[in-house]
């Protein structure tokens, strides 16, 4: 890992304009991480998506794990040869897979043992194992197993979880080998701010080189979710990175870097866009819906991204009516495109002393999913979805 990982700019408030250094490239903050789970963001080549705009991905370790296996991808040279990325990489442990997917997970203070979601064989994952598995994989930046709790789970539980998710984080330090991979760790607690407060103490006190907050935009609703980040940023360093995993609608995005965080990932974005939901500057919509048959004009005007400046959203809705699959492809290209582009908005608008007046704008003009449907949705989702795909 280079002497500095992480350089801070310029804030405005709590929001922060940074570069992380990794040794795939400097990376520009604010950033959103494309998730790339099994090595690939959905429908894109890693050209796709350069061009869109990023350079930064997020892989998971717990489905390369299972297919197509560590060995192999080592063998192959570690993953962005594998996958052909030569940009930054973050892994997830895997935990939070084991935790929501795995069926018959069972927890012990050595570490999980599973029943994979695939096959349904027989796994047992350490904190040694997630850092070695990591390590492997060639990741820029890894992250430790910690264990994940569920909204609604009772502060008893949760206390437990957050006592061994550190336990677990030491474990993973003195595990670490490489030395030019930066190793994170993970803020747990619920939605019990005390606990929270617990966790962000016990970990900085042991010097990690990043920290993520981990545990949110689970169902809970947002007001909740906005106030453990503001508990828990403004207790992590002021000069490392902050990540709030698994967040990625562009209204939440402005709200968390309004409370200091500096890296995300979801793949929100790219799911949304292949079932016909696309970001526009006013919010979004629906290309499904019978009122875009017949628009000879892009789907947002204000889009620079290939879909919008080569086709009309009659074009898209006829794609998605007729299940082509270049839909899918060029709806992810657009949706990615307005992230990018946002994140890239935000952070000269920080630069500039000018967050405050460009939040205010963007949350009053972008119409947002009320908050009722919102959680009906997402409940959905987390009961019915392999988490990260």
């Amino acid at each position: 890992m280079p002497e500095e990982h992480f350089h801070l700019i310029k804030t405005s408030n709590a929001a922060r304009a940074g570069e992380l250094y990794t040794p795939h490239g400097t990376v520009p903050t604010p950033v959103f991480l494309p998730v790339g789970s099994q090595a690939t963001v959905k429908t894109l080549t890693p050209q796709d998506v350069k061009d869109v705009g990023f350079n930064m991905v997020l892989a998971n370790t717990y489905h390369l794990y299972l297919r197509p296996g560590i060995d192999i991808i080592e063998k192959m040279g570690g993953l962005h040869r594998f996958m052909a990325w030569d940009g930054a990489m973050l892994t997830d442990s895997g935990g939070y897979q084991v935790f929501s997917l795995a069926p018959l997970c069972r927890i012990k203070d050595d570490g999980v043992a599973f029943r994979s979601h695939i096959d349904g064989s027989e796994h047992f994952l350490t904190p040694e194992l997630a850092v070695k598995y990591q390590e492997s994989l060639g990741a820029d930046v890894m992250m430790v197993l910690d264990e994940c709790t569920a909204y609604g789970d009772s502060h008893e539980k949760v206390r437990k979880a957050v006592e061994r998710t550190h336990r677990w984080a030491e474990r993973c330090l003195k595990a670490q080998k490489r030395k030019d991979q930066a190793l994170y760790a993970i803020v747990q607690g619920g939605i019990f701010p005390e606990l929270r407060r617990q966790s962000a103490e016990y970990l900085t006190a042991l010097d990690f080189p990043g920290y993520a907050i981990g545990g949110l935009s689970v169902g809970e609703p947002k007001e909740m979710t906005f106030a453990m980040v503001e508990e828990t940023s403004a207790l992590l360093p002021v000069k490392k990175p902050r990540y709030l995993m698994g967040v990625g609608s562009p209204e939440d995005i402005v709200e968390a870097v309004a409370r200091g965080i500096d890296i995300f990932d979801s793949a929100l974005p790219t799911r949304v866009a292949r079932n016909g939901a696309l970001f526009t500057s006013k919010g979004r919509i629906n290309i499904r819906k019978a009122a875009y048959r017949k628009v000879d004009a892009p789907l947002d005007p204000d889009c620079d991204c290939y879909t919008c400046r080569t086709f009309s959203a009659a074009y898209l809705s006829h794609l998605f009516r007729s299940d082509e699959l270049l839909g899918l492809r060029l709806a992810t290209v657009h949706n990615l495109r307005f992230i990018a582009n946002l994140m890239g908005k935000i952070r000269n608008s920080i630069l500039d002393g000018t967050f405050s007046a460009f939040r205010e704008d963007f949350l009053s003009s972008y119409k947002t999913t009320d908050e009722k449907t919102r959680v009906e949705q997402k409940g959905r989702w987390l009961r019915s979805t392999p988490r990260g795909l």
